[in-house]
């Protein structure tokens, strides 16, 4: 890299680190703004992330927040704690604790219980109310007692969980006896003046009958603990779980998978330069030999040389696709990296909200990576490219978003987004991620927009012969996202479950190790199609490389399929269908990650291979060019010309040659060799001298 490359790569550097600083603060800050309403007062918090600072005084109040109630079966479908007829406090009383954006988005609305509960006092039998039954609200209960509600309460930003009721054993009824529970015994332990421990028990059920009233109430134990502040999260977290030896085992496999494919790979181009640098190698008498053979053995990817560079069918796709996917790559690794960190899994909504927050700072990546590809290729309809990358993807998950929101506020449920986070979202994209888009677009062009490829371009495509079915582009695409597959396929598990059956993910450590091996093996893999592909002289390789990577996603979504109908009790029209669409959501994320970094190593592998093929036929010499003039088929002079050009066209027909050099200064011919005679050395020369130069069959002139 020159200094000058390096020195305009500075500003664009320091803009990248500044945001990559920046975003731990803005997702801070976005997910610790609470909203307490009470009446019309707006209060301003912080937020439950870090609560270090929260400390209580004895016998000051404590708030219980109920949140939400649902089917234990169907994680998302969740509705609000008082959708149930349980007593609630008056519509002036109500206070409301509004969190973060990752919060909302999640379906939570915490809600004051007012239940009494002061710091550091027992309570051994409070009333809450008292419950008058009617028919409806029989008929409610017995509905969430059929399909096992189970309910969540909040204390000190500690989850608690319960389930409304049970179905008891009735010999009198075939469908059984339907119970609610009527007290809630809450143990809390504390370490001096922190909350630090939480627990929920119910007890006491009744029969749920029309007409009759029941008391409900609680009870508060305190008790202190050893336990600090900092490990207090720890009991929701499932040790033998995630850190069973199975994960392990699976990063150990992955591991090795990644040794046999960089071992694959390496050898690939070790063969494929071996003879090229033996070539070199060679004597110059051998020279006229050596020219001679392999001009009749080129095969394979050699042939397609001319081909390989040839612009990308729907380039202003591919390069919003690539350039979406860099972005998406680098947002994963900062999230896993912030996660390690900072512990986000203790927060709700955390992971959430800074994901939103670091996609939109990290959109400069993806205008950066497109529009230098885009320039790099030659493409002209800027405005389209720039739109394209900036809206492509969040306008994909916007798609399927609407499509669920409208399913959650058809069945009333938490799940549907409020109006005013979607005004929130749509405002950080409008006037975050979208500019920076644009800018990183402008950037991209000027900065790395230079073509850089090693080879011209021939004029005429070369016709791709036919081959054998499993070297189609469709059957290479496929087969290329099973081994990334492979190295993801048990991490993919426990991400499943922890997502959907209530388990707490946090060995984010695991999750980077897949996350580079997925990276290492998409990029070897993909290698491996391209060269393939190409030895079958198809040189279509750019979509088929993303493909090849981005079908790792298909295999996730199938196993996705599997998961649901093995592995959970799903049902129901709404949480099937939010199970489908956020794995869909996801796919088309990892599909687009995976694409692009198989693309972006596909790319590189073909600037290698031709760069080694242009400086045997059609590329650059640092120190100039070299010209042999043979006579009777032995080598008679060697011009050598100082100037770096760059070779055009070589047609190399025995014994007949035809070379024209270009200059890469000014793009004008600087030299025409046929049969030439009379030349002399250290020079270039032009058209006008060798046209009247005389030229007979006995000198050849071939370029090396």
């Amino acid at each position: 890299m020159s200094s000058a490359t390096t020195v305009r790569s500075l500003p664009l550097l320091a803009v990248i680190s500044l945001l990559l600083l920046l975003s731990p603060v803005l997702a801070f800050d976005a997910d610790h703004r609470l909203i307490d309403v009470h009446g019309s007062s707006l209060n301003f918090a912080n937020d439950s992330l870090y609560i270090a600072l929260r400390k209580y005084r004895q016998d000051e109040p404590v708030n219980l927040w109920v949140n939400k109630v649902g089917p234990y079966n169907n994680p998302q479908e969740t509705y609000n704690y008082y959708s149930l007829p349980f007593c609630r406090p008056s519509a002036n009383d109500a206070t409301h604790k509004w969190g973060g954006l990752g919060e909302v988005l999640g379906g939570n609305e915490l809600i004051d219980s007012q239940i009494d509960i002061k710091f550091g006092k027992n309570v051994d039998k409070g009333l809450i109310c008292q419950l008058e039954l009617d028919e409806a609200k029989v008929k409610k209960f017995k509905d969430a007692i059929e399909n096992s509600y189970w309910l969540e309460f909040f204390v000190d930003d500690l989850p608690l969980w319960g389930f409304v009721g049970e179905l008891r054993p009735d010999k009198n009824s075939d469908n059984g006896k339907h119970v609610l529970f009527t007290h809630k015994s809450i143990t809390i332990k504390y370490n001096k003046d922190q909350i630090i421990h939480v627990n929920l028990t119910q007890d006491n059920p009744k029969p749920l009958e029309a007409g009759k009233i029941l008391d409900m109430t609680y009870s508060v134990k305190w008790s202190s603990t050893n336990v600090s502040f900092a490990r207090r999260f720890d009991v929701y977290l499932d040790y033998p779980f995630f850190e069973h030896q199975i994960h392990w085992f699976s990063i150990f496999n992955s591991f090795m998978m990644v040794i046999f494919l960089t071992g694959l790979v390496s050898m690939i181009l070790m063969r494929t330069l071996r003879n090229d640098y033996a070539k070199y190698a060679r004597e110059d008498d051998d020279l006229v030999e050596s020219l001679e053979r392999d001009v009749s053995e080129e095969t394979g990817w050699k042939l397609v040389h001319g081909d390989v560079f040839r612009t990308p069918r729907s380039l202003v796709l591919l390069s919003a696709v690539v350039g979406t996917g860099a972005q998406l790559a680098m947002l994963v690794l900062l999230v896993i990296l912030m996660a390690i960190v900072g512990t986000l899994y203790v927060g709700r909504g955390a992971i959430v909200t800074t994901f939103i927050i670091c996609y939109a700072l990290t959109s400069f990546i993806a205008g950066y990576v497109s529009g230098g590809m885009y320039s790099r290729h030659g493409g002209k309809n800027w405005i389209k490219s720039m739109i394209l990358t900036a809206c492509l993807f969040p306008f994909m998950c916007f798609g399927i978003g609407f499509i669920l929101n409208t399913i959650a506020i058809f069945y009333g449920s938490l799940a549907a987004i409020p109006f005013g986070t979607m005004v929130v979202v749509f405002v950080i994209w409008a006037f975050i991620s979208f500019p920076l888009a644009l800018l990183g677009t402008v950037v991209g062009r000027n900065w790395s927009g230079a073509p850089n490829n090693p080879c011209r371009v021939k004029t005429i495509p070369r016709p791709i012969p036919e081959k054998k079915w499993y070297l189609t582009p469709s059957v290479v695409s496929m087969m290329g996202g099973l081994l990334p597959f492979g190295s993801i396929f048990i991490e993919m598990y426990f991400v499943f479950t922890s997502f959907w059956n209530y388990k707490v993910y946090y060995v984010y450590g695991f999750m980077l190790l897949v996350f580079l091996i997925l990276i290492i093996v998409t990029v070897c893999v993909t290698i491996v199609g391209t060269y393939f592909l190409l030895n079958a002289e198809n040189y279509h390789w750019q979509w088929t490389s993303f493909f090849s990577a981005a079908s790792t996603a298909v295999y996730v979504y199938l196993y996705s399929i599997y998961y649901y109908y093995v592995k959970t009790k799903m049902s129901g029209f709404f949480q099937t269908s939010f199970y489908f669409g956020y794995t869909l959501m996801f796919c088309l994320g990892l599909g687009i990650l995976c694409g692009a970094v198989g693309y972006l190593g596909s790319n590189l592998f073909t600037l290698v291979m031709g760069l080694n093929n242009a400086t045997d036929e059609t590329g650059f010499w640092d120190g100039g060019c070299m010209l042999l003039s043979m006579d009777q088929g032995k080598p008679r002079n060697v011009f050598r010309f100082s100037s770096p050009a760059r070779y055009v066209e070589c047609n190399f027909v025995w014994p007949w040659s035809t070379c024209v050099v270009l200059s890469p200064e000014d793009h004008q011919f600087c030299g025409l060799f046929s049969q030439m005679k009379g030349l002399k050395n250290d020079r270039v020369f032009t058209v006008e001298e060798i046209r009247p130069m005389v030229f007979t069959s006995t000198d050849v002139a071939f370029v090396t």
